[in-house]
């Protein structure tokens, strides 16, 4: 996790002076693209995820390969499915218009809390942090748990962020074995996802389907109420209700949608203070894609 001094140099106010039109620029680009495709929304929370959890919230995922540099875009968690990424480039575009130089690429974005700022791009990226810290599908409690704590978060903090499931899409690829072989799971759920996805892989591996069954493009907690019902679409998303310590945490954002929203907001902030480099650590990338 982020010493006391890196954190600390992160603000909610760092670019009020030096880049007062950032956050307007951001939604200029953010706002238009979420509307053209609800999921993006999710698409871009997910990069935020796979970034910090690989080096710190640095964007380091957002390099492409290159001499010299093998980026984390084409790891197992990433690879065909961290999307977004031209989002990200069109805000930067906007930002950079506004005042060129100034704001990071691991500093973009725009949700509904006040998000602290001041970290800077990293030069280097991890292929093998990006195999190894970020949590699969086929993940149990346990491993799911000791993974976030290796980021400096706790299950709390783990079962709340899951909470962003409330939105987006997943492949059959990773749902397909839960779906078949799970015994934890609704007999007629498992049906209606398995007429979207072949049991055989390779066969519809693309497939996709929605995380959250009943809104998958509203933020809510219908994700933790399916749980509830053994109607998680990941066999992750079931393991925080199968009769293990997290099931407490489950149910009380069942019955409080106000307690998994302060709760996914204080998980956030937490996530943001993942190692940043700050002041003349790193750069600002001039292109979100490339070392300077």
């Amino acid at each position: 996790i982020a010493s006391g001094g890196a954190s600390a140099q992160l603000s909610s106010g760092f670019y009020s002076r030096s880049c007062p039109g950032m956050l307007k620029a951001v939604r200029s680009a953010l706002h238009p693209a979420i509307a053209r495709e609800r999921r993006v929304g999710a698409s871009i929370v997910r990069l935020f995820f796979h970034d910090c959890f690989v080096q710190g919230c640095d964007a380091s995922l957002l390099l492409d390969d290159a001499p010299g540099l093998r980026g984390e875009k084409n790891a197992t968690p990433n690879k065909n499915s961290a999307r977004g990424f031209e989002v990200i480039d069109a805000v930067k575009a906007a930002v950079e218009g506004c005042c060129p130089g100034v704001v990071s690429c691991a500093d973009l974005g725009g949700p509904s809390w006040e998000v602290k700022m001041g970290r800077r791009d990293s030069t280097t990226a991890s292929f093998n942090g990006a195999e190894n810290n970020i949590p699969p599908p086929t993940s149990g409690l346990a491993n799911l748990t000791s993974l976030f704590a290796a980021q400096g978060l706790s299950q709390k903090d783990m079962v709340a962020l899951s909470g962003a499931h409330t939105i987006g899409l997943a492949r059959c690829t990773n749902f397909r074995d839960h779906i078949y072989n799970d015994t934890n799971i609704d007999a007629g759920f498992a049906r209606s996802r398995q007429s979207g996805c072949p049991r055989a892989t390779g066969s519809g591996d693309n497939n996709l389907a929605p995380l959250d069954l009943q809104t998958p493009t509203v933020f809510e907690n219908d994700y933790y109420k399916n749980l509830v019902q053994k109607r998680g679409l990941l066999h992750s998303d079931q393991e925080l209700f199968n009769g293990g310590a997290a099931d407490t945490l489950v149910r009380e954002y069942v019955g409080s949608q106000s307690a998994f929203f302060k709760d996914f907001v204080e998980g956030m902030i937490k996530m943001g203070d993942i190692t940043p480099l700050t002041g003349s650590n790193g750069q600002i990338r001039m292109n979100c894609r490339r070392v300077n």
